[in-house]
C-alpha cells in the first residue's frame, strides 16, 4: 500500500491495538479554493517548464474549474493534457518551484474552515489524510503544510534520466480514491465507520460511501443533489485565510491522554489560536 501510492507526511501513524479512526479530505475546493496543480502554472512558466501558450491555458482550465467544478469526462482531459503538458520536465526541478513558491501561492487559498475542522480531528485523536487527484510532487508539501498524516496522490512515472514520462504510474480519482481509503483502513486499523470524508465533487461518492460520516463540501450539482437523496451534511467553506505556519502533525497517543485530561486548557488554546487567524484574516 504505502510502496504504491500512499505516504507518510511528517507524522507517520501509530499502531494501537484499539480502532481508530480517519479523516479523509479531498483537496481542490475542498481545503484550498483552487485547483492545487494549475495553481503553480506561473511558478512553472518562470522556470521554463511551460510556453505562455500554455500557461495561458492552464489558467482558462483553472477558470473553467472553479466556475463549474469538473464532471467525468472534463477530468480525463485535464489529466490527458497535463500528461502530455508534464511529460520531459524534470521531477527535481519541480519539487523545487514548488517549495520555494509554495507559501505565497497556497497559503492564502486555504479555507478557515478547512484548517478547524482538521485541528479539531487531530485533538480528537483522528489521522487526517488528504486525497487529490492532482499530483503528489504538488499534493505532499500542501499535505505537510496542512499537518495532515497521510496523503494518497496521483504519481506520474519517472524515467532513468529523473524526467515525467507523460505515463501515469497512479491514478487517485473516483474509485481508485475508495479503493485506497479502504487499504489504508486495512493497514492502519481506522474504523471506516466512525471515520470522516469530505469532497466537493460527485466524482468522489465512492470516496464518501465508504466512510459512515460523509460530507459535502461546496458541493458541484451533482453532488448536492447525491447529499439531499442520501441525506448527506452539506458544508459550505467560504473564508480563505493565509496560513502563518504549517498546522501541528498528530500527536502521539499518550500526548493526546495528557490532552484529554487536562481538556478545558487545550480547548482554550484553540480558541485562541482560531481567533488569532481569523483576526489575520480579516486585517489582510
Amino acid at each position: 500500500m504505502e510502496g504504491a501510492y500512499a505516504r507518510p507526511v511528517e507524522n507517520p501513524s501509530v499502531r494501537h491495538s484499539m480502532p481508530r479512526t480517519a479523516a479523509f479530505f479531498d483537496l481542490d475546493k475542498t481545503v484550498i479554493a483552487k485547483s492545487s496543480t494549475l495553481t503553480f502554472s506561473k511558478s512553472f512558466y518562470r522556470g521554463g517548464l511551460i510556453n505562455r501558450r500554455a500557461a495561458l491555458r492552464t489558467a482558462y482550465a483553472q477558470f473553467l474549474f472553479l466556475a463549474g467544478g469538473a464532471d467525468h469526462d472534463q477530468m480525463e482531459r485535464l489529466r490527458a493534457y497535463l500528461s502530455s503538458l508534464c511529460r520531459g520536465w524534470d521531477v527535481a526541478q519541480v519539487r523545487e518551484i514548488v517549495a520555494e513558491t509554495l507559501h505565497d501561492l497556497i497559503d492564502p487559498i486555504i479555507y478557515d474552515e478547512a484548517v478547524s475542522l482538521i485541528e479539531e480531528h487531530h485533538a480528537a485523536g483522528r489521522d487526517v489524510v488528504i486525497v487529490s487527484t492532482s499530483g503528489a510532487e504538488v499534493v505532499e508539501p500542501i499535505g505537510e503544510l496542512l499537518g495532515a498524516d497521510r496523503v494518497v496522490a496521483t504519481r506520474m512515472a519517472v524515467g532513468t534520466d529523473g524526467r515525467f514520462t507523460g505515463e501515469i504510474d497512479y491514478y487517485a480519482y473516483g474509485p481508485t480514491k475508495a479503493e485506497a481509503v479502504r487499504e489504508l483502513a486495512a493497514t492502519e486499523g481506522y474504523d471506516l465507520a466512525r471515520s470522516f470524508a469530505y469532497s466537493d465533487s460527485a466524482t468522489d461518492v465512492p470516496m464518501l460511501e465508504a466512510v459512515g460520516r460523509p460530507f459535502a463540501v461546496n458541493p458541484d450539482r451533482a453532488l448536492r443533489r447525491e447529499a439531499a437523496a442520501r441525506d448527506w451534511p452539506v458544508l459550505s467553506f467560504s473564508r480563505p485565510v493565509p496560513l502563518t505556519r504549517p498546522l501541528p502533525a498528530l500527536p502521539s497517543r499518550p500526548v493526546l491522554a495528557l490532552v484529554a485530561a487536562v481538556g478545558a486548557a487545550a480547548v482554550g488554546a484553540s480558541l485562541v489560536r482560531y481567533a488569532s487567524r481569523r483576526r489575520r484574516g480579516h486585517a489582510a
